[in-house]
């Protein structure tokens, strides 16, 4: 799922119900498979032998390519519409759309002798991969679905560890006699920081958005490791109106800091390069790599849990990478490029 998906996701206390992103290279390919699957499905039942299941096979594609071709089109064109409407609506559209486009190619079929009985046999197997199609993505959602309550659980847990909260608020009050201005600062950012981590996790939000979070949670951070903690901005051709999962990176800079701050008796340096390469958003995090203090369970369940959102949110359009280059550990996610419409 990706691009409109910012009216396709709107609750978190439980599985949301969407309709796949029909812009998705995902999506179609896993469409075309499926179908023609079904197809030699249906043709191998009706054969008793392998040329009679190439020529049954052969008649139910002169039918079925022309309306899965247009009927793919069709969803391609209507999908930002189809994710602003609720679930059960946009499903029958979808069936309305395939149905339709059904019964205006059976009039072109080879040799087409109207048949009430052949009109009828043909939508019925229409609807019934429809709904196989549709029943396909529904559960693949559901599977995925917790990913995202699991990240915001994860996020709060974090931010909610005693020793956390503990020191950001020891540094604050060691700041109020001698810088009331950046101690009230502190509180501003912790308060921030708390709201966003409550808000919704389910819909795609702003690059803006996820680099303001990030750029709270590391002021804290600053407090309590002072000059340990130096961070490098890459970020000048960064398109601030880019849709990203939420909470994509403020995780996995708290475990560059974990991993690979804390650790260290001298200063370190975290990067956080974000840019576009054509119609692809690369973004690229990397710290300082200490062997020998690893916590690997922990790293592992971030990167797979922001991973499985990625692949939630863009499917296979979406690509993540990860490993130690030299003394540094790096992070470099690719994801599409889109942005939030009107």
């Amino acid at each position: 799922m990706n691009s409109s998906n910012d009216a396709r996701i709107s609750r978190t206390d439980g599985p949301t119900d969407t309709l796949p992103d029909f812009r998705n290279l995902g999506v179609i390919a896993r469409i075309l498979v499926l179908v023609n699957a079904l197809a030699f499905i249906a043709a191998a039942v009706r054969a008793s032998s392998f040329p009679q299941l190439l020529e049954a096979f052969l008649e139910i594609a002169v039918l079925l390519e022309p309306v899965l071709i247009t009927s793919l089109l069709a969803l391609y064109v209507a999908n930002n519409g189809l994710a602003r409407m609720p679930y059960p609506p946009a499903v029958a559209v979808v069936f309305a759309v395939v149905l339709v486009l059904t019964a205006a190619a059976y009039p072109l079929l080879p040799g087409y002798n109207f048949s009430p009985g052949g009109l009828a046999r043909s939508a019925a197997f229409a609807a019934l991969v429809t709904g196989f199609l549709i029943g396909y993505f529904f559960l693949r959602n559901r599977a995925f679905s917790p990913a995202l309550a699991e990240a915001r659980l994860q996020a709060l847990q974090a931010r909610i560890r005693p020793h956390f909260l503990f020191n950001s608020l020891n540094a604050v009050l060691s700041l109020i006699r001698t810088d009331a201005r950046r101690a009230e600062t502190a509180i501003e950012d912790l308060a921030e920081l708390y709201r966003m981590l409550m808000a919704d996790t389910g819909t795609l939000t702003s690059l803006a958005e996820e680099l303001e979070l990030v750029r709270q949670y590391l002021n804290l951070e600053q407090l309590r490791l002072g000059d340990r903690l130096n961070v490098e901005w890459r970020i000048e051709s960064a398109p601030r109106d880019a849709l990203v999962p939420p909470l994509l990176l403020q995780p996995l800079v708290e475990n560059a800091v974990y991993h690979g701050i804390e650790p260290a008796t001298e200063p370190g340096t975290i990067e956080i390069a974000i840019y576009l390469a054509g119609d692809r958003l690369h973004v690229r995090l990397t710290n300082p790599y200490h062997p020998e203090y690893q916590h690997r369970q922990g790293n592992r369940i971030a990167l797979g849990n922001i991973r499985e959102r990625l692949q939630l949110h863009f499917d296979v359009e979406a690509e993540m990478e990860s490993g130690v280059v030299g003394k540094s550990y790096e992070i470099h996610m690719q994801m599409p490029y889109r942005r939030r419409t009107t």
